[in-house]
């Protein structure tokens, strides 16, 4: 028997979204919020949402594919939505939780990129690059964003330009599905940085200490009580480099006054996979997923505490979010903990 043909509108990833979407309808609320087009193909980007119809619960908002080359990032999202569909056949826990917790997942972002094997999308722009604000240090030569032109990596646009419609529509639904409520979380699933996994948060523009620097320390404070051998880097991203136009900078500065919104990047040390097979130094795949199949399961199982430890801080914050003097104390000690790097070391990192 002939196999069929694939469609050329789409690829592993988003096939297997479309399906989980089919079996996950009792649950899983749907939508297309934008759409690309590349090389005559339309993609469709997903939102998928699931748990309390209150718009004042805690939320958490799951990301990744907003580089296309990176989809392990996709894998693991699509694994974690697999993993919820299953729990909820039995999970009464879980299901007590999503009562009060509001759950939403954009796992492919840039799908026209994930589609052609690029970083950047369609139009040739890293949307990781996109936002308007520049930074108020140096950045590194290229990667930290360049407006010469989309030959170039790290594009991030014309100056004075609209920005991309994946990365509006992103912003749309952080502005209008989690920044709205009183507390939530985001997190963005990347791959291709350093020896080990990491999670970063704002900012990358500037070495300056986000507003919620005492919520972002207790988070870590929890998640480290309770997960202690998690072997995350657990920093703002300045501390390894600045960036321009860094959407999450971009989206965290136009968080409204009173309510507490923590956005989190997790980049998958991707040089790990490659000192164990330096042979994926010779594809463009290989040098930002795991090629090995044992390697792709150990990725795909190892963060899902994270997610998990993010539902129950969002179903319980009265436990945890600080106030008062005592959230004072708390600024004193985070601000030690992630001291902003001298300008002796930017030049030593330089």
């Amino acid at each position: 028997m002939v196999p069929p043909t694939p469609a050329p509108d789409s690829f592993a990833e988003l096939d297997l979204l479309r399906a989980l979407l089919e079996v996950g309808r009792p649950y899983f609320e749907a939508e297309v919020v934008c759409e690309t087009e590349c090389r005559g193909n339309r993609f469709p980007v997903h939102l998928v949402s699931l748990g309390s119809q209150d718009p004042a619960a805690p939320a958490i908002g799951l990301f990744a594919g907003i580089h296309g080359l990176e989809r392990i990032g996709t894998q693991l999202l699509l694994d974690y939505m697999r993993s919820l569909l299953k729990r909820l056949e039995w999970d009464a826990l879980l299901h007590l939780q999503l009562q009060s917790v509001r759950l939403l997942f954009m796992p492919i972002v840039n799908p026209a990129g994930m589609w052609a094997g690029r970083r950047a999308n369609a139009n040739g722009v890293d949307l990781m690059r996109n936002a308007p604000q520049d930074a108020d240090g140096p950045v590194p030569f290229l990667a930290g964003g360049q407006r010469v032109g989309s030959w170039l990596p790290w594009y991030r646009g014309p100056a004075g330009g609209p920005m991309e419609r994946e990365s509006l529509a992103l912003l749309q639904v952080v502005q209008e599905r989690l920044q709205t409520r009183k507390l939530s979380f985001a997190v963005d699933c990347h791959s291709g940085y350093g020896w080990r996994d990491s999670i970063w948060f704002p900012y990358a523009r500037t070495c300056t200490a986000m507003a919620n620097l005492p919520e972002m320390y207790v988070i870590k404070t929890l998640f480290e009580q309770a997960h202690p051998h998690h072997g995350y880097a657990f920093e703002p991203q300045s501390h390894q480099y600045l960036a321009h136009g860094d959407l999450w900078d971009y989206a965290y500065d136009r968080t409204p006054a009173g309510h507490v919104f923590l956005p989190m990047t997790l980049e998958l040390g991707s040089w790990l996979w490659i000192k164990k097979n330096p042979r994926q130094l010779f594809s463009r795949h290989g040098i930002f997923n795991p090629i090995k199949a044992h390697r792709t399961a150990r990725v795909l199982r190892r963060h899902v505490s994270l997610f998990d430890f993010l539902a129950r801080a969002a179903y319980a914050p009265q436990g945890w979010l600080p106030a008062g003097p005592a959230r004072e104390a708390i600024l004193r000690e985070a601000s030690e903990h992630w001291q902003a790097p001298t300008r002796r070391q930017w030049r030593q990192w330089r």
